[in-house]
């Protein structure tokens, strides 16, 4: 049914249980998994004059934000590996994410998209945004949301 599934990471635990979740899905379907981090991209210091000499340069945050999303990529890779999947990692860089994330499904040829949702409702969802609800709304993609069920009492 699906031959690549993108699964997206941002780092957090959340995210980390959502990937191994795509993998398991992944495995059932016996289709190619791309996982991708998004991060932001460079920013210069605003409202300031001189740059300060500790302020990253543009080459330095690139490969900062590279060795970190390889590090988030890294867990996912490793569990499609375990599973016998063909498997890729890709670190992308935008300020919208959920734009960027539909960009890359549609460059990669993915059949799915696997993300997962906090699980926020009312005014926490509406306040803070959501990358998921944002995907939904700009892809004809399908996409698989994993939404993580709290344990009463945690």
């Amino acid at each position: 049914m699906y031959r690549k599934i993108l699964i997206t990471t941002d780092g957090s635990a959340v995210s980390k249980h959502t990937a191994c979740a795509g993998v398991n899905f992944a495995k059932q379907m016996g289709a190619d998994v791309l996982a991708l981090y998004v991060a932001p991209e460079y920013q210069y210091p605003v409202y300031v004059e001189i740059i300060p000499p500790s302020y990253p340069s543009e080459e330095e945050y690139l490969a900062q934000m590279r060795r970190v999303g390889q590090e988030h990529l890294d867990s996912v890779l490793r569990a499609a590996q375990d599973a016998g999947l063909r498997c890729e990692g890709m670190t992308a860089f935008a300020d919208a994410a959920a734009l960027k994330i539909v960009e890359v499904a549609e460059q990669r040829q993915c059949d799915l998209i696997f993300m997962g949702s906090h699980g926020r409702s009312g005014w926490g969802q509406l306040l803070l945004g959501s990358v998921t609800n944002k995907v939904l709304s700009h892809t004809s993609k399908p996409v698989l949301v994993h939404r993580l069920i709290k344990e009463p009492g945690t």
